[in-house]
């Protein structure tokens, strides 16, 4: 298929652009050409100061038409463009034919389907890339960390890399070869064994790995490769992390045992040793009650711990959990994030909220009361709630859980995530953030070509059942945390909302595929530009830093009372409300940061000098004395 042969009006004059959201910017209707290309839609006015629309069709949720009538005859027509970044286009076009030609264009380039026509593959970057995104958070490194207790600590760069050694099985039956790796990320190079390899395991040289008795008798967990044909679990990665003494025929049991294959693994280790697990629910096969792998794999995790959590993230009597006869030492927990039956049931909570937003007719009373009716708060609530549940359960009770919800994709990454974001001051600067989101959605498979394929614009009846928005939920649940300890975060809620646009639509391939094995088909690595990469480049990071942080090693435990939360205006109505005085103030807060840090800069110059004419003086003075 060619652009060309869907695009049947590629240039068109005279076109009316009334943009609402631009028009709360200081912006407002702009008359232009019109230039559709086979991945932008754009816009010009071609004069100074005017406004200028340069959008991705990938951005487009739903295009509705509006025709005008004279005398029954189309005369032209409105081009209504609701996107997935929430603004609302309108452009007006006289012409009949036209209207109807630019319409069919816009639904035929914006419902492509085929992934490797998507504007990731064809754009090329005019910068030089100083890092490969890529490659920053690799699933060893990453993992290295989390039994290392870094937690996970934003990759080689990160410092406690250089403290772990490989184990490799030995042919000797008495002892193992150890190699150790004291260059960070550079020292898996040079003829050491890449710990992707099946069978190598990682143990920290300085301290305990914690929380299980095998922790002093050798290491603990290990990395496997026996999913790196994806055919144990197609939506994992093919580097997983394991406890040490379960073997991979015991994995791939309890893979057939668990609801997509997605058997418990690994997601957090707490600095008092206690471990965060994830996995899917297990499946309901008849005459199939237990697996004795799977039961191998937890007991292993509880090592001296007395006792383990299971927390079901998705609802009572709509999810199966492991029987307390096989799991006696585990306690079930339910912590529902809320009525859904499907993720499609998220997505339906955002599209009324959304709705409710750009209601700007409605009283003050009918507004709560959409707000309300919405449920998309009490979402973020349950979320946050359940969260908070099994950061006591790590922190607190140092117990071991394992957490999650139907097949594992969306309220259990919800979960995990921000579990670690409460506990671990890491995940809260910005490359941590970006290494959880690495590891705790793009590896493990959250589908974000499916649940984003639609957004809150295109009708329920139209959109199919995979559809979703957990992602923004989970951005929500940071913001919540953000607005509790507003100096506990490196970064601003700008990086929210640019992951929140990124995850929707993108000239980066970060977000592309459903999981590691549709990434990996496609090459998606080498043909394609990673977003980490660009958001780590010294002009772009300097925009999304937050002026307030102080870095804050301490476990941030937030309110979960209705009365805590706060609707997120930077995201949700930003193309209603005028954000111009949030943005003016938070320019404010930087140049009085900004002026701070040059008074302290100059206080202690002035300082040193008043020290040196101190000393000058005594020294003059016993110069004196003596004579």
């Amino acid at each position: 298929m060619e652009f060309a042969d869907l695009i049947k009006t590629p240039k068109l004059d005279g076109v009316l652009l009334h943009d609402p959201g631009a028009g709360v910017s200081g912006g407002g209707a702009t008359v232009g050409t019109l230039c559709i290309t086979g991945h932008h839609l754009l816009l010009s006015a071609r004069q100074e100061n005017s406004q200028e629309l340069w959008l991705l069709h990938k951005n487009i949720d739903s295009v509705e038409k509006k025709p005008s009538l004279t005398q029954n005859v189309v005369t032209g027509g409105w081009i209504i463009l609701k996107c997935k970044d929430l603004r609302i286009i309108s452009l007006e076009i006289k012409s009949s034919k036209e209207f109807l030609n630019v319409a069919a264009s816009l639904e035929a380039l914006s419902a492509i389907q085929n992934t490797e026509l998507l504007y990731p593959f064809f754009y090329r970057p005019m910068y030089s890339i100083l890092e490969d995104g890529y490659t920053m958070f690799r699933p060893e490194l990453e993992f290295a960390q989390l039994i290392s207790g870094g937690g996970g600590m934003g990759g080689a760069s990160s410092p406690n890399v250089a403290n772990i050694t490989i184990c490799m099985p030995s042919t000797s039956s008495t002892s193992s070869s150890m190699l150790a790796v004291t260059g960070g990320a550079c020292g898996l190079g040079g003829g050491i064994p890449h710990p992707l390899q099946n069978g190598y395991a990682m143990d920290a040289l300085q301290g305990g790995l914690g929380g299980g008795a095998a922790s002093a008798h050798g290491c603990e967990w290990r990395i496997s490769s026996v999913n790196r044909d994806f055919s144990v679990c197609a939506t994992y990665g093919a580097t997983l992390i394991v406890p040490k003494a379960i073997t991979d025929e015991q994995i791939v049991l309890s893979a057939s045992f668990r609801d997509g294959g997605r058997f418990p693994v690994l997601s957090y280790r707490h600095e008092n040793g206690a471990t965060l697990m994830r996995s899917s629910q297990p499946l309901s096969i008849q005459g199939i009650k237990r697996c004795r792998a799977d039961e191998a794999i937890l007991n292993l995790v509880l090592g001296r711990s007395r006792k383990g959590f299971i927390v079901d993230t998705w609802g009572k009597g709509k999810s199966n959990t492991e029987t307390d006869l096989h799991y006696s030492q585990w306690k079930k927990v339910n912590r529902s994030i809320g009525n859904v039956s499907s993720p499609s049931s998220i997505l339906d909570s955002f599209a009324r909220l959304i709705e409710a937003c750009n209601d700007l007719n409605c009283s003050t009373d009918k507004w709560l009361s959409r707000l309300e009716g919405s449920g998309w708060l009490s979402l973020v609530l349950n979320s946050l709630n359940a969260s908070c549940v099994v950061a006591q359960c790590l922190d607190q009770e140092g117990s071991p859980v394992l957490v999650h919800g139907a097949k594992g994709l969306d309220s259990t990454l919800i979960v995990t995530s921000l579990v670690q974001i409460i506990l671990n001051p890491d995940c809260r600067t910005v490359r941590g953030l970006q290494a959880l989101i690495e590891r705790e959605w793009i590896q493990a498979g959250h589908p974000f070509a499916s649940r984003h394929r639609y957004s809150c614009y295109t009708p329920h009846q139209t959109r199919n059942k995979s559809s979703g928005a957990t992602f923004v939920l989970f951005l929500d649940c940071i913001y919540q945390l953000y607005t509790q300890f507003p100096c506990s975060f490196e970064f601003s809620t700008q990086l929210l909302v640019l992951l929140f646009e990124h995850s929707h639509f993108s000239q980066y391939g970060t977000f592309l595929c459903d999981s590691e094995r549709e990434r990996e088909e496609l090459n998606v690595h080498t043909r394609t530009t990673s977003l980490w990469s660009y958001l780590n480049r010294q002009d772009v990071l300097q925009t999304l830093l937050n002026p307030l942080y102080e870095p804050n090693a301490n476990v941030i435990w937030p309110s979960v009372a209705p009365i805590s939360l706060e609707l997120w205006s930077d995201l949700y109505l930003r193309w209603v409300v005028d954000q111009r005085s949030c943005a003016s103030v938070m320019s404010q807060i930087q140049e009085l940061v900004t002026r701070e840090k040059e008074l302290r800069t100059q206080a202690l110059k002035l300082r040193k000098q008043a020290l040196e004419l101190s000393q000058e003086v005594s020294t003059l003075m016993n110069s004196a004395d003596d004579e």
